[in-house]
Order: C-alpha cells, then structure tokens, then sequence
C-alpha cells in the first residue's frame, strides 16, 4: 500500500495506545519477537556460522568455500544495502521466509560438493545466500533495534545475540559429535550438512510468526512505526540518501571490519591449527563466547552509567581495550607460524596444554566478536526509534559490512601472509573507536527519563 494511505493508518490508530498491564508473554509484545527472530538466526545464520567456522566449509580445500564466499559477501553487499528498503515495501514474513531459504541451498551445495568437487554449484549456492543474507539481517537488524524501548536496547540485543550464538554452539556439536572418530584430515560426512539444512529449514517455517512492526506494541503502549508498508520509490530515495549521511559515513569502519576477521580466524586459525574434530570442539566455545560477550557488553551499554552518552562511550572504551589485549594475544600465538611454515601437526583438544593457549585465543575472539558487533548496534540504535529508519541503518551496516568481508575472503584466497592478515583486522577495529566515540557524542541523545531500572523495567 502507498505511503499517503499507510501514513492515514497511522494516524488514524495512533502511535500510542492507552497504557495497561501487559504480560511479557503476549504475542505482539517486544521480547517475544526478538526471542522469535533470535530462534531464526538460531536456526540460519548460526547454523552456517557454525559451517564456515569449521574452516574451509568444513572441507580441507578450502578454495571452494572461499570462492562460495566471495560471491556470497559480494551480493550481500548488494542486498544489505538494499534490504532495508525491501523489508519496509514487503513487511518480515515474506522478506525474512526469502532469506531463509537460501540458507538451506547454500548447505546443500556443499553436500553435493563432498561428491563431484565442482565448485560451480556451491559458488552460485553463495551468490544466491547473500542476497537472502541481506534481505534475513536487514529485518533482524531492524526488528532488534527498534522493538525495544530506548534504556533497554543493550538487554534486547544481547538477548538476541545469545540466542543467535546458541545456534553455533549447537552448529559445532554436529561435526563435533559426527566427526568424532576421524582424527586425520578430511571433509565433513553428509550427515553434518544435512544436519544442518535440517536447521535451516526449521528457522524458515520460524520466520513466518514474526509480526510487522506496525503491530508491536511496546509496554507504553508506543507502536515500533506507524507506517504499514512502504513504497519503492519513497525507499530507493531514503537509501540512496543514506551514502550522504554523516552519521553513516562515520560508521563505515565499523561496518567494514565487523566481518573482515573471519576469514583470517576461521580458515587461519581454526582451520591451520586443529584437526577436523577439535574444529567442531573449538566452534562450540567459540560461538559460546559470543553469548557471554553479548551479554556483558549489553549490561554496559544499558546500566553502567544514568547517561545514555556516558554508558556508549564506556562500552566502546571497554571494547577497545580488550580488543587490543586479544588482537595482540593474537600476534603472539601468530609469530609461532605462517603460510610457509605451516605447524607439522594438528592439534587434538586431548593435547593438554599445547592446545590450551590457542584455544583460549579463539574462544577470545568469539568474545570480542560478539562485544563488538553489539556495540555497534546499540550505537546504531541510539541514532532513531522507528522501525522504517532503522531498517535502513541496519541494511547499510550489513551491506558495508559484507563488501568487507568479500574483500577478506579474497585476500585469503590470494595467499596473503597471515600476520598481514592480523594487522589488518587489528587496525581496522582500532581505526574504527574514535569514529563511533564521535557518532555517540554528536548523535546518541541522553535519556531524559529518571527510570532506570531493571532489565525488565518497563516489562509487566
């Protein structure tokens, strides 16, 4: 429907409705979308983060999943941007149900490449998940940032990010547990890919309960929009405005090195080090870490100080400061190795200490992963309330993020040195902290409610 009528609708119901007693269980309310579409990234996003964390797509060439990447963050980058105007004009049953469904086809080529080793299939397999990869974060990232009442946004993202994240700790048991015997270098077993599209399927079905925004109401009886469905030209104007924004222009850095370290710590890390079981082992803590990670930063960013300003610019100096503690770790365990001097033995989670440091490093940049990536989208959060806006955001931000990432799988494919890699990702992240300190400054507005109390304060 047209923005004229929609914007009637709107008026005509008001963005507020008169204030009751809610349950925090009602169908429409806030925390049980964002547990709803965290049960949806549980199920596609997680689950394929649990594949490529394997390294290689779980295959000992990792050339095919490189090749499948590159094309895959090359759409993404695309669609990101453009997900969220098609979320505003489609709603997010239809535009998340898409999504979904590439994640599934995606999984199936590389059970098809376990047999013909063509890469063709798995390559268009990628282009085609990241345009559903687009369309599926775009309406995450608009759900999870404007659902929420401002002085909770931090509890309501890491909330979803922890259900997220339960997906790769499931998502590493599966080659953990079905690889379990094959201590040797070799590809995953069918039985792990379909496993996984199993998941993905599910989280399809799952996203067809997710309500439009214009029926979510939050505790004070606020709407998440008063707009409906958008139109294409009206969001083709607004995102094309978004590439002369200030405030976006100044979290492109953020945006482009959120995803630029996971080629390095999957296939470089990961993948170098351990043999194909301990992968599985080593995933499940990684993405664990995620958890732990989000709902630390999220406490942060949401009751470590009465400001709102105060609580941003706190979380990122927290981020960068542990951020710096692990990137150097990093350096560390990466002087002992490099692609030309490749370690003679895998390591085996029973190896004792040799494989308790660089354990704990990955399990360390899960942490720093997750921490980060909240920060930004509680900063994001801080810039609107409504819906239509945020998507909007949330689209760029994936999108900038996605065209990193298909340069990092690139440089990997190319065989660039691994300690160029690190310092890389490192400078990235750290050229990233003054340019969000900046936004938050200039952008987050401070709350003006005396209220602060629990997480579930304005839950009833």
């Amino acid at each position: 429907m047209g923005l004229e009528r929609d914007e009637e609708v709107g008026t005509a119901t008001g963005a507020m409705e008169n204030p009751q007693k809610r349950s925090i269980f009602r169908y429409n309310s806030p925390i049980v979308q964002i547990i709803l579409i965290g049960g949806v990234c549980f199920c596609c996003p997680g689950m394929f983060n649990a594949l490529s964390g394997m390294g290689g797509g779980g295959q000992v060439d990792p050339s095919a999943a490189n090749n499948a990447n590159t094309a895959l963050y090359t759409t993404f980058a695309i669609f990101g941007v453009l997900g969220g105007g098609i979320y505003n004009v489609l709603g997010p049953k239809l535009t998340l149900f898409a999504g979904c469904s590439t994640y599934v086809l995606y999984a199936g080529s590389f059970l098809y490449y376990n047999h013909f080793h063509h890469q063709g299939f798995a390559i268009v397999a990628g282009a085609l998940l990241g345009v559903g990869a687009g369309l599926l974060w775009a309406a995450q990232g608009a759900i999870m940032t404007s659902y929420p009442s401002h002085r909770r946004k931090g509890t309501y993202i890491s909330l979803f990010w922890s259900i997220f994240n339960m997906g790769g700790v499931i998502g590493g048991l599966i080659p953990f547990v079905l690889n379990f015997h094959r201590i040797e270098a070799a590809s995953v077993n069918d039985a792990t890919y379909i496993g996984f599209m199993i998941f993905m399927s599910v989280g399809a079905l799952i996203s067809l309960s997710i309500l439009h925004p214009s029926r979510v109401i939050r505790d004070d009886g606020s709407r998440c929009t008063n707009i409906q469905y958008s139109s294409v030209s009206v969001e083709a104007t607004e995102i094309l405005k978004l590439f002369l924004d200030w405030k976006m222009l100044l979290l492109v850095p953020a945006c482009w090195g959120s995803n630029f370290f996971y080629s390095y710590q999957f296939n470089n890390v990961n993948g170098v080090l351990f043999n194909l079981r301990t992968r599985g082992f080593n995933n499940v803590f990684y993405w664990g870490a995620q958890m732990i990670g989000s709902i630390f930063i999220g406490y942060i960013m949401d009751f470590s100080f009465k400001s709102r300003k105060k609580r941003g610019l706190f979380g990122i100096g927290v981020v960068a400061i542990l951020g710096s503690c692990i990137w150097g770790g990093g350096l560390a365990n990466q002087l002992g190795y490099s692609r030309s001097n490749l370690p003679t033995q895998k390591l085996d989670f029973q190896d004792g200490g040799d494989f308790a440091g660089p354990f704990f490093l990955y399990f360390c940049y899960g942490l720093l992963d997750a921490m980060y990536q909240s920060m930004v989208y509680w900063v994001i959060g801080g810039l609107a309330d409504d819906s239509e806006i945020l998507s909007r955001y949330a689209g760029f931000y994936k999108g900038v993020q996605s065209a990193g990432a298909a340069v990092a799988w690139q440089i990997d494919t190319h065989k660039v040195p691994f300690f160029n890699e690190l310092v890389t990702n490192w400078a990235l992240m750290t050229f990233s902290y003054p340019l969000l300190v900046l936004l938050v400054i200039k952008a987050v507005k401070d709350d003006n409610d005396d209220d602060d109390g629990g997480a579930f304060a304005d839950l009833h």
